[in-house]
């Protein structure tokens, strides 16, 4: 093996191991019921915080399961907003799409807390405040830019001659749409739907604000046994968190390259 190729190793292995290292000491703090310093391993092991990760009745159970229906419910809610806005922009080219794509995404660059600011006063005059509805509605703001902006590139790169030969052959709008379309696009809409849920799952300003403590996903339980220093908890909650990140991340990197031709 060429120097080259020694260094390109040595820097993959770092790499991995610095990716796979905090994974690792988050799996040890999990189970680790006595662990002080300086001993580098756990000197005994527990699986209560992982049952209370799976128990019907248990907070943090319950806080998986808040934040799951929220991240299902912004991913059905931004895939419904992305499609038809995404296709609309892909017809457009030169500034109006470069222009588009900066407003589709200024609910994305505007800091969240500011973010939560705006929306909490709209909310709270809904009814909404401190509900879970409104929390999911504040969720869906940010996943649709991000869905959007993803959709944008999808339909960029679909080739809409299709649609067109099945009208031609007297197919019905309705009909192209179940037929040709879906079937066609069926793997990068699975893919908005999860970015979208993502956005969600791991979403704590908007909860904290919109949400009004009331609302307690698995961010804010993980935050919250932070502060109270139960570090088995916090540690099970945040791989939690991190696990259906891990596997969604290989489908939505690869499909992200269509974004590539928002630029274009």
């Amino acid at each position: 093996m060429t120097r080259n190729g020694l260094l390109r190793a040595g820097l993959l292995c770092v790499l991995a191991l610095s990716a796979a290292a905090p994974l690792v000491l988050l799996v040890a703090a999990s189970v680790g019921r006595a662990w002080f310093f300086p001993a580098l391993l756990p000197t005994e092991l527990g699986l209560e915080s992982w049952r209370d990760a799976f128990a019907p009745d248990a907070r943090l159970a319950g806080a998986a399961a808040t934040s799951l229906v929220l991240a299902l419910g912004v991913g059905a809610v931004a895939l419904g907003v992305a499609v038809p806005v995404g296709r609309a922009l892909a017809g457009l080219a030169g500034w109006p799409r470069r222009l588009a794509a900066a407003l589709v995404f200024l609910p994305v660059a505007v800091p969240p807390i500011a973010l939560a600011t705006g929306l909490q006063v709209t909310l709270l005059r809904l009814g909404l405040g401190g509900t879970l509805v409104g929390v999911l509605l504040a969720h869906a703001v940010p996943a649709a830019g991000y869905a959007t902006l993803y959709a944008l590139g999808v339909f960029t790169a679909y080739d809409r001659r299709l649609d067109e030969q099945a009208r031609t052959l007297g197919a019905p709008p309705l009909e192209v749409l179940r037929r040709v379309t879906l079937p066609v696009l069926r793997r990068p809409l699975l893919e908005i739907f999860a970015l979208a849920a993502l956005v969600s799952w791991a979403q704590v300003p908007l909860t904290l604000v919109i949400g009004g403590g009331t609302v307690r996903t698995l961010p804010v339980e993980v935050l919250a046994y932070v502060r109270a220093g139960q570090d088995r908890w916090a540690a099970t909650g945040a791989l939690l968190l991190v696990l259906p990140a891990l596997l969604a991340l290989g489908p939505v990197v690869l499909g992200a390259r269509r974004t590539e031709a928002v630029a274009l």
